[in-house]
């Protein structure tokens, strides 16, 4: 039987190793002026690598041994990482809706067009907005939920 302090190791080393992936896919649309669709792959193939290495331990071995542990840093640590995922579902109301008209004004295939994007709907700003929030709220949340891992791991497994 492998050990809990083995496959916690794992499990460390891949939520550790996704944020390389969350800062390069965020640094592929913030080093593009516009934003083809191209451009909006290539970060969605990052962010997405990023979330199956934080997603894959969180479901198949943190939750299932979540009330076991039930208590204190757990619990913080639990509540961080939800939130996390809450943060990142609004962020997703936002992202969608705005897929949505940048695709039905062709802005992905021919980004040349000088169009405002609050012009391409009445509700624009209001998705923008959630997406920042979103997107800022899972960082913080996810960077505060893996701080609390890393203290659990080190007083579970190293002290």
């Amino acid at each position: 039987m492998v050990r809990d302090a083995t496959v916690a190791t794992l499990a460390g080393l891949a939520v550790t190793a996704s944020l390389p992936f969350y800062l390069y896919g965020a640094w592929i649309v913030l080093d593009n002026d516009t934003v083809t669709w191209s451009v909006l792959t290539r970060h969605l193939k990052y962010i997405s690598v990023g979330l199956v290495l934080t997603t894959v331990p969180v479901v198949g071995w943190m939750a299932p041994r979540l009330m076991d542990q039930f208590g204190g840093l757990a619990v913080l640590h639990a509540v961080l990482g939800l939130q996390a995922y809450a943060m990142l579902a609004f962020a997703m109301t936002g992202i969608v809706r705005i897929f949505q008209a940048k695709y039905a004004a062709d802005l992905y295939r021919d980004p040349d067009q000088d169009v405002d994007l609050n012009d391409l709907h009445e509700n624009m700003s209001a998705w923008r907005g959630r997406l920042r929030v979103g997107v800022f709220g899972y960082v913080l949340f996810w960077l505060g939920a893996y701080l609390v891992g890393v203290l659990r791991y080190f007083q579970l497994h190293v002290l």
